[in-house]
């Protein structure tokens, strides 16, 4: 993102596939797109120019605008940074074209690119303009000043659909030219290696199959005792369970492993390589964000080391409920804590940072519940606000460095870049249940340079026999292999259950440079059982790297959101989690099978999240936040007042803020009153759950107490996807205990070798 020189970057560089040929947009729908970028991140001056081009402000506007930029900035040669950085339009690099590229061409959905083409088409046209306009002229052709009040009309507009277009389109811009500026960085003093950073950890040497080109038509064939399929948190653990038993495991996921000289990504490429979709889906009517990983070791490369156990009030519903006794047992918890004990999860060595001290402080002085989060990361300081893109430093402990190297010395092999396409199944004798004899799929090499964006790949048909198959995909894919291999009971891909959360940003006197530290190590307990059945708001810290926190910030013109996103090293970042009681389902897309969405937050969890958002902004003010604003439609940014006496104004809680002080409180009134309504409010989330939940009948569920798919032999789930509802926590933990669980069943039936002697390597 920034301009830094190459031995400010300690990565290795992990280049991407190329672009698609073909383009689907033609060069008039380009015109289209850059016109709305380029008044989103507009090029600012304080001259008469090409209006078209740039957003020219009165000299005293643009005089103070660039004096609260060095301010904020504090620089050497600020003040020609701060030009440079007004002057900067989304469209200036030919890196944001890319990026605009990438995603629409390869990311979104068919019927989302036909809607993005259709609005593009109709504002290059009279008629079309007149109508989303107010304007006969095609949007490119008018004034940079007049297209932005365009977009803020759209924003408040009473037709939904022209707030849920002026929604998706800004956030898409932001999203890109946050990944793209030359300037933003330096303005940020946004190193893109930590600070912290030390060279690469000690890391285990996988060693992947190779499979040989194709000599003929015919797929090449591998037989094993066990296939896993994917090889995050529930996979490696099955993986480790099985090999150490004495089984032949084979590990196989479509995604690539990145050695730690490669991590963590730059935003763009870590986007790209280690996330699905190239790090978002979006829910059918676009009303939440869904980011999951897609890597080697899966969620586990990816998230943010917390550690959590699933608490009494969730195991007792499963076991209650759902009819799970297992989820109240002593085995439970000994998986549980087996799991933990080998990525060495604790709270000892912690060190919070400036964001969360706020939550531990600000909840005490509130007379809150608020708890220390647990690290999986093996009983050390762990100071990395980057491993959201990896880490490089192996000091988080996921499956990668410790789980798959344990099932690769127990004897378990890999194949990575493997995307199953089905499972294999042969019937059994009187037409009972299928029994899983493999799968079938597509193995992608490297190319030459061992990464993933060359053109010399080669492509061979795979078929793996075993006589166990375990899916571990997560709960997005699991259900779609399902659905793909002819498996049709009612449940497969419904009951998706998700942690949505909503944001709220704090603004305070001094940088506090919030990528630096551990990224979420404390938890705001207090609302999570708002209505008496365990349903409620954690209140949390969120990630703050700039590509993922300055996304969600408010768009209400041009200059305002430079100014805004410029202040982000002096932010805190937070979430209110709901642990949702009404969920979605997943389904393949009509046209290309890849997975989509389609979620809505409820009232009932969107009425948590706003409570959970009232509450993260008291614990702000509280602080001291000199600043305040939350992902509320509409909601002005509150901003602590100052009292002078001079002028007879005199503000309540200067010297000891309180929750009651009037100003405060009146913003407070404010944001309830205007909630989270759809489709202005957006939402997202990072954990997926409960796509192929377990239960007591096919009736009820996808898979048993075991694991077991009904309806099928030797066919087993081991990953998030087999909750019976919602976690109300990080899945990590959990998902590693239920497959561990499960794998000490399959070991425990398994005829293969000697049975008493795999039960005592249990």
């Amino acid at each position: 993102m920034a301009e830094l020189h190459a031995e400010q970057i300690r990565q290795t560089p992990s280049p991407l596939a190329p672009l698609p040929e073909h383009d689907i947009l033609t060069a008039e729908q380009w015109g289209i797109l850059s016109a709305i970028a380029d008044t989103v991140v507009p090029s600012i001056t304080s001259q008469e120019g090409n209006r078209l081009l740039q957003h020219p402000l009165r000299r005293d506007v643009y005089d103070a605008s660039c004096k609260r930029l060095k301010r904020s900035v504090g620089l050497e040669r600020a003040h020609d940074l701060a030009q440079r950085y007004l002057a900067e339009s989304a469209t200036a690099q030919p890196e944001f074209r890319n990026g605009v590229c990438r995603l629409i061409n390869l990311y979104l959905p068919n019927d989302a690119q036909k809607q993005l083409l259709f609005v593009l088409d109709a504002l290059n046209t009279r008629a079309g303009s007149i109508v989303l306009t107010g304007y006969a002229t095609p949007f490119d052709c008018l004034p940079i000043q007049t297209r932005e009040k365009i977009l803020q009309s759209w924003a408040t507009a009473r037709l939904p659909l022209f707030r849920a277009l002026f929604r998706s389109l800004t956030s898409l811009v932001k999203v890109i030219w946050i990944r793209t500026s030359p300037s933003l960085g330096r303005v940020l003093s946004f190193p893109r290696t930590p600070v912290h950073d030390n060279p690469p950890g000690t890391f285990f040497p996988f060693r992947f199959l190779q499979v040989s080109p194709a000599a003929s038509a015919e797929p090449e064939t591998i037989g094993v005792d066990v296939v896993v399929v994917g090889s995050g948190c529930g996979g490696a653990v099955a993986a480790k369970t099985l090999a150490e038993a004495g089984l032949k495991v084979l590990v196989v996921d479509k995604s690539y492993y990145w050695p730690p000289e490669h991590l963590p990504m730059s935003e763009e490429q870590g986007s790209n390589h280690l996330f699905a979709n190239g790090g978002v889906i979006q829910s059918d009517d676009n009303s939440i964000a869904v980011l999951a990983g897609s890597a080697w070791g899966g969620g586990g490369t990816v998230n943010w080391s917390a550690a959590l156990q699933p608490q009494g009030i969730v195991r007792r519903e499963w076991s209650q409920k759902f009819g799970l006794s297992h989820f109240t047992s002593a085995a439970f918890q000994a998986d549980l804590d087996a799991v933990c004990e080998r990525m060495g999860v604790s709270s000892a060595a912690i060190e919070h940072n400036k964001t969360n001290q706020v939550l531990l402080e600000g909840a005490r002085k509130l007379g809150w519940s608020a708890k220390v989060v647990p690290q999986n990361t093996g009983g050390e300081a762990h100071n990395c606000g980057y491993c959201t893109y990896g880490c490089g430093s192996c000091g988080k402990k996921g499956p990668t460095e410790t789980f798959l190297p344990d099932a690769a010395k127990a004897g378990a092999s890999f194949l990575e870049g493997f995307d199953v396409q089905e499972i294999l199944f042969a019937e059994t004798a009187g037409g009972g249940d299928k029994r899983a004899t493999g799968v079938r799929g597509l193995w992608t090499s490297r190319d030459s340079n061992g990464g993933v964006a060359g053109a010399d790949r080669t492509r061979r048909e795979v078929i793996l026999k075993a006589p166990r198959i375990i899916i571990a995909a997560g709960a997005l894919a699991t259900p779609l292999v399902l659905r793909r291999s002819g498996l049709t009971n009612q449940h497969i891909g419904r009951h998706l259950h998700l942690h949505p959360v909503s944001f709220v940003g704090a603004i305070w006197n001094e940088d506090i440079k919030p990528w630096e530290g551990p990224i979420l190590t404390a938890v705001v307990n207090e609302f999570e059982n708002m209505d008496g059945d365990g349903y409620g708001a954690k209140l949390e810290a969120t990630t703050m790297l700039p590509g993922l926190f300055l996304p969600i910030l408010p768009w209400q013109g041009g200059l305002q959101y430079k100014e805004l996103a410029a202040k982000m090293k002096r932010m805190s970042g937070y979430i209110s989690l709901a642990r949702d009681r009404y969920g979605g389902r997943v389904y393949p897309d009509p046209i290309d099978g890849r997975c989509r969405v389609q979620y809505s937050p409820s009232k009932h969890d969107k009425g948590h999240i706003l409570e959970g958002t009232a509450r993260l902004a008291e614990i702000a003010y509280v602080e001291g936040a000199r600043e305040i604003f939350a992902s509320v439609p509409g909601l002005e940014t509150f901003v602590r007042p100052a009292s002078d006496p001079v002028a007879n104004v005199h503000v309540t809680g200067n010297n000891t803020p309180s929750v009651n002080d009037l100003e405060f409180q009146t913003w407070l009134q404010k944001l309830r009153r205007k909630g989270l309504p759809s489709p202005d409010a957006g939402f997202a989330s990072a954990h997926q759950m409960g796509t192929c939940r377990m239960g007591t009948s096919p009736k009820n569920s996808v898979v048993d107490s075991n694991g077991m798919v009904w309806g099928t032999q030797g066919l087993y789930v081991c990953d998030t996807s087999v909750f019976p509802s919602a976690s109300g926590v990080n899945p990590m933990i959990t998902a590693m205990a239920v497959s561990r669980g499960i794998a000490r069943g399959i070991v425990e039936q398994t005829t293969v070798g000697t049975g008493a002697a795999l039960k005592a390597k249990l």
